[in-house]
């Protein structure tokens, strides 16, 4: 009986905890603990722990000695431990809206508010585009051409990306634009890989960061009207240089100035910028006619005002602009996208070409980052599900065509196991993907969001190109127009480096934008400490400090209490298949929660410098983010069973990685006492999460080796029509092919296997089966077909020399020589 009542004392007290019924409530039921527990004669030591529950408890409903006590020490404290923060990390915070991620840190996500958001669908405007236009596009462009026998793309193609909107996707309906929604942009990226990334970019690049969203968020009435419709009718090309050559990642050190004073200006003196920039990877460049340009503005003369340095500042500079030298060429790797620097030294322009005029003088910035929380989310995360995509459907196909030892490639564990992971993969990106993109749609400027898809979209799409590679082996290696491959893979490093580098993404920005921009207190705690002490800010911040301990302790007990019950006293939301996973990422948000808690409470400034630390932390808000984006998903597309082990896989795999990275939390937390506390917390009973099994990625490989609505929803949004120009589409048709053929190809097999005809290959066994009368005259032709095809996917591609011989060598002066000592 006396454990009877200690258990029921600790269920109510954990119930009232977990339902967050509130300080007056849990005083009242830990007040009547202590009372049950003396009339109960239960443990001392428990007695004792109540009492002081119920004491600190009471305390604390006194306000007025909680604030005078307690929150106003706290509050100096907190301003001396508070780490400085400079303009543009204030800035950088401040960028954007908090979304899902806002519940990922609440420790307690809403799951009906995610699933309950309809999935995004084209509307008819939309699809006419991509059926028309973009399709007309994919069936123009030949990436091999592009890539390799003309290295730029073609006259043809820039004016017909010119003359039928592509450059106006994002500019409003009023300016000529297309007015594309963000997920309709993202489809037309998705068919147009097939183009290669030079078009692809020629495309995306206009319709993310860059001088068209500056001027629709930020532009003068007169910018506006002027400019939007010579970028929608294609009449201009931008292009945006923000990265010097000493300053890349960290774009707020560029060195680019520009200076107020007075000029000459088109026969007239007027106030205006003389400027000087080195900027380099300029995207477009080469072919822009309007350069969107960041520099820092400096006033000495104090022409425009009373400051002297204003900061970074974007302005708009046509062209032709003298004294700027534009049209040189980068050759970045992979595609044959245009890349170039920009240069200029006493340039003197109005200052009318401040984008928004003089009041954004030194706002350049602030303007960037917002634009950065919704371009970040859409270019380079679609650039990442389509080298997904791609590999997937060509790796299926190739792995059903190719046999090794008489057997398919799918039917070997040492394939599937890569097969897997990138339907696995693929899924995670595809989800992420859409939904991110969804919520900008939907109005919201996801920052903390934004930054975790583009790195891991980008870095799962890398790891899907490499298994592509490694999987179809010599047929990747060698390039050529049939190599669906090689492309994706040289190339994808692009997208891992540009708008934010993937390890600047991971080690800074995930988290220590998330720790501040996402968390329900802590902004508005710094905030509160950038005041001067006063009764009224201490009233506020008690209150923020209270709640805030409130969040803490029940993020602690939700965290203890799921993990002792395997979570199952949390609540189905959705699926009874997803039921596990719904409480595990519950458990795990609470418990990621209590982890930035203590570790930003323990660690302090210090902890803005421990990258790899912030790093994994930003691994467990990434992955408890992306297994929300499959779940939503899956609940969104119906949630199909012949889909469900490849959702199996991602959500094991994912949560298997939380375990990962909480593992290595805890193995280098700087203070050992409390890592063996938050690991008893979180994991009393150990990490008992695996891997995703063999099993499971054997069901995988079975389901998207076939021609299934899985597979199809998998690589959905590809250009596939077979042509000269889509080595992809043509290994797919191919394999297509062959499931059609399959009832003849069983008759042959049978009749090998029992001992009719003789094990042969190819033609001389379709001829022996016919000779035998295994198969008709038909069939015989419809099987010497299908060889004909197969070799096409089969065999790779091999030249001339002179075919690969850019610049021949004159003579031998030109020939390089060895340097022998």
């Amino acid at each position: 009986m006396t454990l009877l009542i200690t258990l029921f004392i600790i269920a109510a007290l954990v119930v009232l905890v977990l339902k967050e019924t509130g300080l007056q409530a849990f005083t009242i039921g830990s007040a009547i603990s202590f009372v049950v527990s003396l009339a109960a004669s239960l443990n001392p030591v428990f007695i004792i722990f109540l009492g002081i529950l119920a004491l600190i408890s009471a305390l604390s409903n006194m306000k007025s000695l909680r604030q005078n006590k307690l929150s106003k020490p706290f509050f100096a404290m907190f301003k001396k431990m508070l780490p400085p923060l400079s303009e543009t990390e204030k800035e950088a915070i401040d960028a954007g809206t908090v979304w899902w991620d806002g519940e990922l840190f609440s420790g307690d996500p809403d799951w009906n508010s995610l699933t309950s958001i309809e999935k995004p669908d084209l509307n008819k405007a939309e699809k006419d585009f991509i059926d028309g236009p973009v399709t007309e596009l994919c069936r123009m462009a030949d990436a091999w051409k592009v890539n390799h026998d003309w290295n730029v793309i073609p006259d043809h193609i820039i004016q017909y990306v010119r003359d039928n909107g592509f450059l106006s996707m994002i500019i409003p309906k009023q300016y000529g634009g297309l007015a594309l929604s963000a997920f309709a942009q993202s489809e037309v990226l998705i068919k147009l890989s097939n183009t290669g990334a030079a078009i692809t970019y020629l495309v995306a690049v206009p319709n993310s960061l860059g001088p068209g969203e500056l001027l629709i968020k930020y532009g003068t009435e007169e910018q506006k009207d002027f400019y939007l419709p010579r970028l929608s009718s294609g009449k201009e090309i931008p292009c945006f240089a923000l990265t010097a050559p000493l300053a890349g990642s960290d774009a707020t050190s560029i060195p680019d100035t520009g200076v107020v004073c007075k000029g000459m200006w088109e026969g007239k003196e007027i106030i205006g910028m003389k400027l000087n920039f080195n900027k380099r990877y300029i995207t477009l460049a080469p072919i822009a006619t309007l350069v969107g340009l960041a520099f820092k503005l400096q006033d000495p003369d104090h022409l425009i005002g009373e400051v002297d340095d204003y900061g970074i500042t974007c302005a708009l500079l046509p062209r032709d602009t003298e004294g700027m030298k534009i049209g040189r060429r980068h050759l970045p790797i992979g595609d044959a996208f245009l890349n170039g620097p920009i240069e200029g030294e006493d340039i003197f322009v109005p200052l009318d070409y401040i984008i928004g005029g003089t009041d954004m003088a030194g706002k350049g910035w602030r303007m960037l980052v917002n634009c950065l929380s919704v371009g970040r989310c859409i270019t380079l995360p679609t650039g990442g599900a389509a080298f997904a995509k791609r590999a997937i459907l060509g790796t299926t196909a190739y792995t059903s065509l190719r046999k090794q030892f008489g057997v398919q490639l799918k039917n070997f564990e040492g394939i599937q196991k890569p097969l897997a992971r990138m339907a696995g993969l693929g899924y995670i990106v595809n989800a992420a993907r859409i939904h991110t993109i969804q919520s900008v749609d939907n109005g919201e400027k996801p920052a903390v969001p934004s930054a975790i898809i583009k790195y891991h979209c980008t870095e799962m799409g890398r790891q899907c190109a490499i298994d592509a590679m490694d999987i179809h082996g010599g047929k990747a290696v060698m390039k050529g127009p049939k190599n669906y491959v090689a492309a994706g893979y040289e190339s994808v490093p692009v997208a891992i480096t540009v708008e934010g580098a993937n390890i600047l993404t991971r080690n800074l920005m995930i988290f220590g934008q998330g720790a501040t921009r996402s968390h329900p207190y802590v902004l508005k705690e710094m905030e509160l400490a950038q005041q001067q002490s006063s009764d009224e800010v201490i009233v506020e911040f008690d209150d923020v400090l209270f709640k805030h301990i409130g969040y803490s302790i029940t993020n602690a007990v939700r965290s203890l209490s799921f993990a002792l019950t395997g979570s199952r006293i949390a609540s189905n939301p959705g699926n009874q298949k997803l039921a596990s996973y719904y409480a595990h990422l519950t458990r795990f948000s609470a418990a990621f929660a209590l982890i930035a808690d203590v570790s930003m409470l323990s660690l302090q400034s210090k902890l803005k410098f421990m990258e790899m630390l912030s790093a994994r932390m930003g691994d467990l808000l990434s992955n408890l983010y992306l297994a929300s984006m499959v779940i939503k998903h899956y609940e969104n597309e119906g949630c199909p069973e012949e889909d469900f082990p490849i959702v199996q896989w991602a959500l094991e795999y994912l949560i298997h990685e939380y375990q990962e990275a909480f593992s290595g939390i805890i193995e280098n937390y700087p203070n050992r006492i409390l890592a063996h506390g938050l690991k008893l917390v979180v994991f009393p009973i150990g990490m008992h999460f695996s891997p995703p099994s063999d099993k499971l990625e054997t069901k995988v490989v079975e389901v998207i080796t076939q021609d299934s609505e899985a597979r199809d929803r998998l690589t959905a949004g590809l250009f596939l029509e077979d042509a000269d120009n889509n080595p992809l589409a043509h290994v797919n048709a191919v394999f297509l092919e062959s499931l059609g053929l399959e009832p003849i190809n069983a008759k042959v097999r049978q009749a090998v296997k029992e001992k009719l005809i003789p094990k042969l290959q190819g033609l001389e066994l379709i001829k022996v089966a016919h000779e035998a009368g295994v198969i008709s005259d038909t069939e015989e032709n419809q099987l010497k077909g299908f060889d004909e095809h197969l070799m096409t996917v089969i065999h790779v591609d091999d030249f001339d020399e002179l075919d690969l011989i850019r610049k021949p060598c004159e003579d031998d002066s030109q020939v390089p020589k060895t340097n022998v000592a």
